[in-house]
């Protein structure tokens, strides 16, 4: 079980200024390195792409990315605090707002503010979940296409992927991430844990919106 202690979202303010914006964040082992790439669909044009991004690239996984699943992705970083404008930085972020360089491994740092939590990256994974699932998926380092790879493998395993791969981001889709992401309602609207939550109504917006850019790139790539 994930739980993300504390609430990422609670802390935008102290993280946001450490978003670099108009980068792409390149990762080897040990950090993150500013990049440019060219355009999605955009011919002859040169702009910063971010990881936010991309869909149908190649992972080193078991997932494919659609524009459906990049959509929810996207949403759990904006609910959990480490969307960051989308830049890449969101992979980076520890509980409480602080920043880790080496994506070689989880970070396992315990970070006290108002709770205690080691949680970290973009999906605020805790140690024992991220070792569970990367040992499952074979994943080798911590960087960001294997934090995607890993959220998606949590989704699957609370049973909303398929949901969400044929309906969206519905609120039985929330509902069976709320034990998985803090900040995700259940039915009612409430926290699993008793923390504060995103509503159903900014959640399904943050994915809705997310999700027309994405398709819009889609099909001008």
């Amino acid at each position: 079980m994930r739980l993300s202690f504390g609430f990422l979202s609670a802390h935008s303010s102290v993280v946001g200024g450490l978003a670099a914006a108009g980068l792409l964040m390149s990762v080897s082992a040990g950090a993150l390195s500013p990049t440019k790439v060219t355009s999605i669909g955009v011919k002859g044009e040169t702009r910063p792409v971010h990881r936010a991004e991309l869909i149908r690239a190649v992972n080193d996984g078991p997932y494919d990315l659609t524009p459906e699943r990049r959509a929810l992705l996207n949403t759990i970083r904006y609910a959990e605090g480490t969307w960051k404008d989308g830049t890449d930085q969101g992979y980076q972020v520890m509980y409480g707002g602080g920043q880790f360089r080496d994506l070689s491994r989880h970070p396992e740092t315990v970070v006290v503010k108002k709770y205690a939590s080691a949680a970290a990256g973009a999906y605020q994974f805790l140690p024992a979940t991220w070792k569970g699932v990367a040992k499952e998926l074979n994943l080798k380092t911590f960087e960001p296409q294997h934090q995607d790879q890993a959220a998606l493998h949590l989704i699957k395993r609370r049973g909303a992927l398929k949901e969400v791969d044929r309906s969206g981001l519905t609120k039985t889709a929330m509902a069976r991430l709320a034990p998985e992401w803090a900040s995700f309602p259940n039915i009612s609207g409430r926290s699993a844990y008793g923390q504060p939550v995103k509503s159903h109504q900014e959640l399904a917006r943050f994915y809705r919106e997310n999700l027309q850019s994405l398709r819009r790139q889609s099909l001008s790539a």
